[in-house]
């Protein structure tokens, strides 16, 4: 799953929970704190990924009528041009590497920073963090889907889009989060 802002801070809380909740991690810090840097460090990450899509998209607007011309498959032009400018713009494309080292940018700022404290493995504390994300991943196509459903239901219609809708969807959200132990 291709991360999302807008995710950010739940991934960030969930995470956070995570650490605290080990028992091989020592807390220094508030918890809004720490909360804090993860999200910086995700949006950061997410950031070079947004940089990365618009730069694909800018190279393949200058070269739309050959594209056009050619018959040229956009998504596939897309993805193939993405592939071959990530490691300029710093984004590793496969999720399983890149949550690995987001995992490790957050574990050595907040250890570095005294944030954390812990006598164990790196890998260890890096890999409770790696695991906070896809927990979070895997729960939140679920807990989208419930909460559109929702929102879909209620006796007054929402505009998708509006303040409303964006404040009741992510109370909602939030709730099924809570729901599936990822908040």
């Amino acid at each position: 799953m291709k991360l999302k802002k807008q995710h950010s801070n739940f991934i960030a809380r969930k995470i956070t929970k995570d650490l605290i909740n080990a028992d091989f991690i020592e807390i220094r810090k508030e918890k809004s704190h720490i909360t804090q840097v993860c999200e910086d460090i995700l949006n950061e990450d997410i950031q070079k990924e947004i940089d990365l899509d618009d730069a694909v998209d800018e190279i393949l607007e200058s070269q739309e009528e050959e594209i056009e011309f050619y018959k040229a498959d956009y998504r596939q032009l897309f993805w193939m041009t993405k592939k071959r400018l990530a490691n300029e713009y710093g984004v590793n494309l496969n999720f399983e590497d890149r949550f690995s080292n987001i995992a490790h940018k957050m574990m050595d700022f907040l250890y570095e920073e005294d944030y954390i404290h812990f006598t164990v493995n790196d890998n260890q504390v890096k890999n409770l963090i790696a695991a906070s994300i896809n927990e979070y991943i895997k729960g939140y196509d679920d807990a989208d889907s419930i909460a559109y459903e929702k929102i879909k239901n209620y006796k007054r219609k929402l505009i998708p889009g509006t303040e409303e809708y964006d404040i009741i969807f992510n109370r909602l959200y939030e709730e099924e989060l809570i729901k599936r132990g990822l908040l």
